[in-house]
């Protein structure tokens, strides 16, 4: 058994951030699937909302991060986060974060940064590293993990399942005391003891045949949080980011919304723009409504994808503005200067996730969630876009503080081996990769943009039955990272669909052709899983 004083599961802006913040209080394990710098975080293009100029407001990003929101936000939430977001921001310049800087001198002498405006904001507040914000926050945060004091870091090592003393037998109040991790590169499985877990895992864009998230996205903390019979929340929530690239070798890549923010157009295939018949702020409306308004052309028209057309701008300045989508469009034969972009909505952020407090707290004590992976109520229905970083750095700070204030102690606890029984190496891993192929063409097809009743219903039967194939594949065979993400996908899709049954209306991200209207009683009602009930749902207001 390895001992530690913090547990972090994940490698992005929440994990590292948390990590940093309480290593000099204790030991911190970091575990991470792959290598450290592999998270969602590192894709990130867009950057980081947060008021940073007399031009703007706490207010207006407050009421723009509600409206995006679709009635589900929770006011406070979003409040005590946009507050607090510049001096989170300011802590991570301080770390040696470079944010792109504007020509103007500021009357102190300093360059102002530069400010992207992106779908959703009434003023320009993103801040960013040119097209490449995520690789920059990454950069910064592993220069100063290398300095940082008792941190130890497993790489390609994936967490399996959460260990708490109530399924041990102990007595007393149930509390997470740790994970069983298993090492990808020996197929050793270990014991990883704390009295804090920290859930920051990411998302669950893998659950979709078409995702803008890495391969490591595949909800793996909602699930082993769930199977622990923590809350969640929310899940129905699934942004579908409304451009990334459409090519047939161009794997999950994302072109940003920046582009939108500085002037970009949408047209169809015929060259008609077509989003300002759909909402006053055209291209840079909220991204639940450009992602439908996508898909309704598409489906109209019988085309397979759209264009995004920034070529009425000037040559140097998309090459010095997007340098990261030029070079990479150019290597798959789009010159942005000169042609549009063929693009198409992708899955692309969890609005739902682990139910916490603003502090990361779950019903589990013990056991943190932070960044993605949770449900703060910041999100509501839909994420205003560049929220997610801000996010996972207001609420890592504030779960750092949170465990340094109460100095959680392990206790005698008496944690048992992982115990492998009589399970063999797999023999046919040719079920993991189809099943795993069946899930997330399901879950395109049934469970996506657009939803009906029969769609869900098809889908979760098709999941409950594939759900039950895994459970047995799991039992009788040595686990593997591709079975552990297997089952977890499949448990993430099927918490997809039953929280969305369970809404009976249209709402941000969810929308139902059965129930196409807003029903205003299910206003702050949010959509609560947990697995002592048997898997039922129940709403529950907070």
């Amino acid at each position: 058994m390895r001992e530690f004083d913090y547990i972090v599961v994940g490698s992005g802006i929440a994990g590292l951030t948390f990590a940093l913040k309480v290593a000099p209080q204790g030991r911190v394990a970091i575990v991470t699937k792959k290598e450290l710098a592999e998270a969602n975080t590192h894709y990130a293009q867009g950057g980081i909302a947060a008021v940073t100029k007399p031009t703007d407001s706490l207010d207006l990003h407050v009421a723009d991060t509600l409206r995006a929101g679709a009635g589900l936000c929770r006011e406070s939430v979003v409040q005590t986060i946009v507050e607090e977001g510049p001096a989170r921001v300011q802590e991570l310049i301080d770390l040696g974060m470079e944010f792109t800087r504007e020509d103007t001198i500021s009357p102190d002498g300093e360059r102002f940064y530069s400010l992207g405006k992106e779908g959703g904001h009434s003023k320009r507040r993103v801040l960013h590293a040119k097209d490449a914000t995520g690789r920059e926050v990454m950069r910064a945060l592993l220069a100063a993990i290398e300095r940082a004091p008792n941190i130890s870091v497993f790489e390609d090592h994936m967490a399996i399942d959460l260990i708490a003393t109530g399924k041990l037998g102990h007595e007393g109040d149930n509390r997470c005391v740790g994970a069983f991790v298993l090492n990808r590169a020996t197929g050793e499985v270990h014991t990883f003891a704390a009295p804090v877990t920290v859930l920051a895992t990411g998302g669950c864009g893998k659950v979709y045949l078409y995702t803008t998230n890495p391969d490591i996205a595949t909800g793996d903390g909602v699930a082993m949080a769930y199977r622990a019979g923590v809350a969640v929340a929310n899940m129905e929530f699934v942004q579908f980011h409304p451009t990334c690239l459409y090519h047939p070798k161009a794997k999950s890549f994302l072109v940003s919304e920046a582009l939108r923010g500085e002037g970009a157009i949408l047209r169809d295939l015929d060259g008609r723009s077509f989003m300002e018949y759909a909402h006053p702020m055209a291209a840079l409306a909220p991204r639940d409504i450009v992602a439908r308004t996508i898909d309704s052309v598409m489906k109209r028209s019988g085309a397979d994808h759209v264009v995004l057309d920034i070529t009425h701008k000037p040559a140097p300045f998309i090459i010095d503005r997007f340098p990261n989508i030029y070079s990479t469009c150019r290597d798959f034969g789009v010159d942005i200067t000169k042609e549009p972009i063929p693009v198409v909505p992708a899955a692309h952020y969890q609005c739902g996730g682990v139910l916490v407090d603003l502090d990361g707290r779950t019903e589990l004590s013990g056991l943190f969630a932070v960044g993605e992976v949770a449900s703060t109520g910041l999100h509501g229905a839909n994420r205003l876009a560049s929220n997610s970083l801000l996010e996972g750095l207001v609420c890592a700070h504030r779960a750092a503080q949170s465990v340094i204030r109460t100095k959680p102690e392990f206790g005698d606890v008496t944690i048992p081996a992982w115990q492998s029984g009589d399970a063999t190496d797999p023999d046919e891993l040719v079920v993991v990769s189809h099943n795993w192929d069946e899930i997330r063409r399901c879950m395109w097809d049934y469970v996506g943009i657009v939803r009906t009743q029969k769609r869900l219903l098809r889908a979760r039967k098709r999941i409950e039955n594939l759900r039950e194939e895994i459970r047995q594949y799991y039992w009788d065979f040595k686990v593997t990272a591709d079975l552990l993400e297997l089952r977890n996908i499949a448990l993430v899709a099927e918490l997809i669909i039953n929280c969305a049954l369970k809404r009976p209306e249209s709402r941000g991200l969810h929308y139902n052709l059965d129930c196409p209207s807003l029903d205003e009683t299910l206003a702050q009602c949010d959509t609560v899983l947990r697995r002592e009930s048997g898997n039922k749902a129940a709403r529950s207001i907070k």
